[in-house]
């Protein structure tokens, strides 16, 4: 039976230090990213650099990161890949820029993605997206830019919305949403092109009809 070896408590927490459990696992957001990348088709292999040995996704294509190695930025604007957005993009919450425009993305918008609390843009712009705005939405404080136009998107505006403070560009033209446009908060700034080719039946005629009335 071969002898056992021993390792001095002292070296194995310098290992620690060192190596802090690189070979156990990758850094969360790279899991988070890890789990998009199943989810997703590929044909051009825009994600090849997605290696979920590494560390952290720092150094992958397509993914920026500030000094602490958290991901801040997500750039797949027309990557030509297809497939579905799950609810673990919610746990990048460092995350500011979110451009997934131009592929074949399908399926609801995850609530989750109103946990990004740092985001300051949203662009899911020329998709198959579908289903309703979560709600969820309204908690993004941050937001300036929101671009949802050109989906297969249903229900009515969420008026969680109109609590975005820092709004400046909203626009879910080209989708099938109905009831009426918000007019509080920022949304009175908003130009009309932002919300054609909808069902909508115009500005929400407060204390009149219902907000999502035609819905």
């Amino acid at each position: 039976m071969a002898p056992l070896i021993m390792i001095p408590l002292s070296l194995l927490f310098l290992l620690l230090l060192q190596f802090p459990f690189q070979t156990i696992s990758i850094n969360s957001e790279g899991n988070t990213l890890h789990a998009l990348k199943i989810r997703l088709s590929d044909p051009n292999n825009v994600l090849q650099s997605w290696d979920p040995t590494l560390v952290n996704p720092c150094t992958w294509f397509h993914v920026t990161c500030d000094i602490n190695n958290h991901v801040t930025r997500l750039d797949l604007g027309n990557a030509n890949v297809s497939g579905t957005l799950g609810s673990e993009l919610g746990h990048l919450h460092h995350l500011q820029y979110l451009e997934l425009y131009g592929n074949d993305l399908r399926g609801k918008i995850p609530k989750e993605l109103g946990n990004l609390k740092a985001l300051i843009s949203m662009d899911l712009y020329d998709n198959k997206l579908e289903g309703k705005i979560p709600k969820s939405f309204g908690k993004l404080k941050s937001l300036k830019f929101l671009r949802l136009n050109n989906n297969k998107l249903t229900g009515s505006i969420p008026r969680e919305l109109t609590r975005l403070k820092n709004l400046k560009i909203f626009d879910v033209s080209n989708n099938e949403l109905c009831g009426t446009i918000p007019v509080d908060g920022n949304f009175g700034s908003f130009p009309i092109k932002s919300f054609e080719n909808n069902r909508l039946s115009g500005p929400e005629l407060k204390g009149l009809v219902p907000y999502d009335f035609g819905c």
